[in-house]
């Protein structure tokens, strides 16, 4: 079955009156969820554009972390676990967590930072109706390792002149310090070395679909990575969080979530929730049609 509703959190609300409501100054947990691949989708108006699959396995909350600072500030966390594991394979300690928890055993857990309003009671599965289609999220994952690479692949220099005056030296670095003064390279310096496996976040990539019969996140656009690997997603902290903030404070209420989106299911988006909304969520073109003449 196939819906293009621009926002679900709505109906999802409707059926638990007692559920706290979503403000700008709320950030919510994110999900752990594993890079399928890439695909195409098209629009309405026939535009063909990238996305990347990303499907939820199971992914349940195991602990909320409240820790007081030195400053007494207090630090609020919701700590959420993925992909379940044989108990063989999990050390001892690691058992007695998620027994406490009522969960079964994980293969990674992760912590995301929350307002205290945002807390989400242990043992709750997470649905990939967390995320509303028409919103924005930042992906957060490790990036492919490229190994030891020069300084043409890894800082994009341009290289030296591949004619006359160059004598095999067309891909080198050039100068990397200066004589006497100061005798030495500057730290920092950009050289060849190890490229990738690091940890990056892609930011503000548009959710264009979500299917919650098979916990699938279709999000516009690349996110780092080798498939199968886990990502952490999570609303993004620019066009979603900063921006409801800034245009709830001049008075914009209509712009304080993205065009289309009414509301975002808070605390979280559960698998109760999914069960009361249409299987596959798609989001309307955000561009006009070419065929429509411009006033």
């Amino acid at each position: 079955m196939h819906s293009t509703v621009a926002n679900h959190a709505t109906a999802s609300l409707s059926t638990s009156p007692t559920v706290a409501k979503w403000t700008p100054n709320s950030i919510r947990t994110g999900v752990i969820a594993r890079k399928r691949g890439m695909s195409a989708m098209w629009d309405e108006h026939g535009a063909r554009f990238p996305v990347t699959v990303l499907q939820l396995e199971n992914c349940q909350v195991t602990a909320n972390v409240t820790t007081v600072r030195r400053d007494e500030s207090e630090y609020h966390a919701v700590q959420v676990a993925a992909s379940d594991r044989p108990a063989k394979t999990t050390t001892q300690q690691m058992r007695g967590h998620f027994r406490k928890a009522g969960v079964p055993p994980k293969r990674v857990v992760k912590e995301f930072p929350i307002t205290p309003d945002a807390h989400v009671p242990i043992g709750t599965t997470l649905s990939a109706i967390h995320f509303v289609p028409g919103q924005f999220v930042d992906v957060i994952a490790n990036s492919i390792g490229k190994g030891f690479q020069g300084t043409m692949k890894r800082w994009n220099f341009k290289g030296l002149r591949a004619s006359h005056g160059v004598s095999v030296s067309h891909r080198s670095a050039g100068s990397t310090g200066a004589h006497q003064d100061p005798g030495r390279i500057w730290p920092g310096k950009k050289m060849a070395g190890r490229m990738g496996g690091k940890r990056t976040t892609t930011q503000n990539l548009a959710v264009v679909r979500v299917d919650s019969a098979l916990d699938l996140i279709f999000v516009r656009g690349c996110v780092s990575g080798i498939d199968d690997a886990h990502v952490l997603v999570r609303d993004a902290k620019k066009k979603m969080t900063s921006l409801s903030r800034a245009n709830q404070a001049k008075g914009l209420y209509e712009k304080v979530l993205p065009k289309g989106v009414d509301d975002l299911p808070f605390p979280a988006g559960t698998k109760e929730m999914a069960e009361a909304l249409p299987p596959i969520i798609v989001a309307p073109s955000q561009r006009s049609s070419p065929f429509i003449p411009r006033e």
